[in-house]
């Protein structure tokens, strides 16, 4: 396990500090501000260690409220609204300095048999044959050198590889509003870390991190990494299918339907390199062009 992999991990784990009462902290992310994805995936964790082992996260719904304060703890609390015989129910809410900045309800099930069918796998090129995030940043030469290395680190633990340019590679003219990545950790999980739900909670940290791609793509925009475009997460929702391992492959297949009055939606589906539907996930965002533009 690379060290990256092994502070991300050490991120997510959360110091418990009273019944459904946790707490966690942040690191800086590319914008000034406490990466959508880790306050997702640490409210996912939260609200899971207070549900049985025996069942397994299979959606969840979640709103960002306002911007977090990387230099401050964040506090969870979570409530358990409801424990059936099949289904468990909590609701996480994260506080800092006093409010709340995001809120999430995720649900749980015991697994049972049941119909089964899926949307079959998009096409896509082998992830070994794509460059990695350091190959393809440190070839762009219009990038702040800054941006560069802040997004290397930001993205160390995940090895994550663009299909095509991404929106910060070439813009200036609108493309088709898809894109796609592969994804997975750097580096093997294994031994008392490597449970189903770290699985379901790193795909959620790295769900955040290029939804809203295909957003800029219709727009030829280059996105945060250029400053042609301010915006930030509303909301975020994800079904959990299938079982999967973060540190193995995965395609994450993006789309953006719509952009309207100041927000884009993107849509997406994450595959298993064997073609396996896992996870859905669709996410609404604040989309603007600076005034100045």
């Amino acid at each position: 396990m690379s060290q990256a992999l092994h502070d991300l991990l050490d991120l997510l784990d959360l110091e418990q500090i009273e019944e459904n009462i946790f707490r966690g902290r942040s690191r800086s992310a590319v914008v000034p501000r406490v990466f959508g994805g880790q306050v997702a995936a640490q409210a996912l964790v939260a609200a899971g260690r207070t549900v049985p082992e025996d069942r397994h996260a299979h959606s969840l719904h979640a709103y960002f409220l306002r911007m977090g304060d990387p230099g401050a703890p964040i506090v969870y609390t979570v409530e358990r609204i409801r424990d059936g015989r099949s289904f468990t129910t909590r609701r996480a809410v994260a506080v800092q300095h006093g409010r709340p900045i995001f809120t999430l309800s995720a649900s749980f099930q015991t697994y049972e048999e049941g119909l089964d069918h899926q949307t079959p796998m998009p096409p896509s090129p082998d992830p070994a044959t794509l460059p990695t995030s350091e190959e393809r940043l440190r070839g762009y030469d219009h990038l702040d050198p800054v941006v560069v290395e802040k997004f290397l680190e930001t993205r160390e633990a995940i090895d994550l590889r663009y299909v095509d340019e991404p929106p910060y590679g070439k813009f200036g003219e609108p493309r088709e509003p898809r894109s796609q990545v592969w994804f997975r950790t750097n580096g093997k999980l294994g031994g008392a870390v490597d449970e189903p739900l770290l699985h379901v909670v790193l795909a959620t940290y790295v769900s955040d991190m290029t939804l809203l791609d295909s957003v800029l793509l219709a727009h030829g925009r280059g996105g945060w990494a250029m400053g042609d475009v301010v915006g930030a997460s509303l909301d975020h929702a994800m079904w959990f299918h299938r079982p999967f391992r973060a540190d193995e492959w995965l395609l994450y297949d993006q789309e953006s339907p719509s952009a309207h009055g100041g927000r884009g939606l993107g849509q997406a589906r994450i595959y298993t390199q064997d073609g396996r539907l896992a996870v859905s996930v669709i996410q609404e965002g604040v989309v603007r062009v600076p005034r100045e533009d």
